[in-house]
């Protein structure tokens, strides 16, 4: 198995969260009326699992691995507009809490950057996985020998197997701090 093979997998996962989103985002815009518990699960889901899981396991092995390659010009600029898609994503999600969080203490006009904000990742997150999926991740796999594909693969695996330990080590931190009033 190429190691593209998990990534696009993770792909399908991300792609049905935000189809909800696009359904909440609309909820929202129709009612006016914000539902805070849907939006701490998305950003939950996309700052575990889309950014730092899958994100996490394309900058920091496949896209790692690229940079000591001899791309051509247009995969290394695709590369690093890929990287940058996921600056941006993470930006969103940071700037959709700020809103949401004002919207929950009272500042009704929130809810318009809630929606711009989840309409952004709703945009984003699509084309995104499009562009990874049918040009960047098989023009990918030709820099790579099958040995190198085997050991990027078995990197990623082990990047999964700790994952759920960082996961609830952040919840377990975060209460912690919580109730030491830090």
């Amino acid at each position: 198995m190429k190691p593209i093979v998990p990534l696009r997998t993770e792909h399908g996962l991300i792609d049905q969260m935000i189809k909800l989103a696009r359904d909440e985002t609309l909820k929202i815009a129709t009612k006016d009326e914000l539902n805070p518990a849907f939006i701490d699960t998305l950003v939950d889901f996309l700052r575990i699992y889309a950014d730092e899981t899958h994100h996490g396991k394309e900058e920091d092995i496949l896209f790692r691995d690229l940079r000591d390659k001899d791309l051509s010009a247009e995969d290394r600029q695709l590369m690093e507009e890929l990287i940058q898609e996921h600056v941006d994503a993470r930006e969103m999600v940071g700037e959709l809490v700020a809103a949401k969080d004002r919207c929950l203490q009272g500042h009704q006009e929130a809810i318009e950057t809630v929606v711009r904000k989840m309409a952004g990742l709703i945009e984003l997150y699509p084309e995104h996985i499009k562009k990874e999926d049918d040009v960047f991740f098989p023009a990918s796999m030709a820099y790579f020998t099958a040995s190198e594909q085997r050991a990027m693969l078995e990197e990623m695996h082990e990047a999964d197997r700790q994952m759920i330990h960082k996961k609830y080590q952040s919840v377990v931190e975060r209460l912690r701090d919580d109730r030491m009033g830090i």
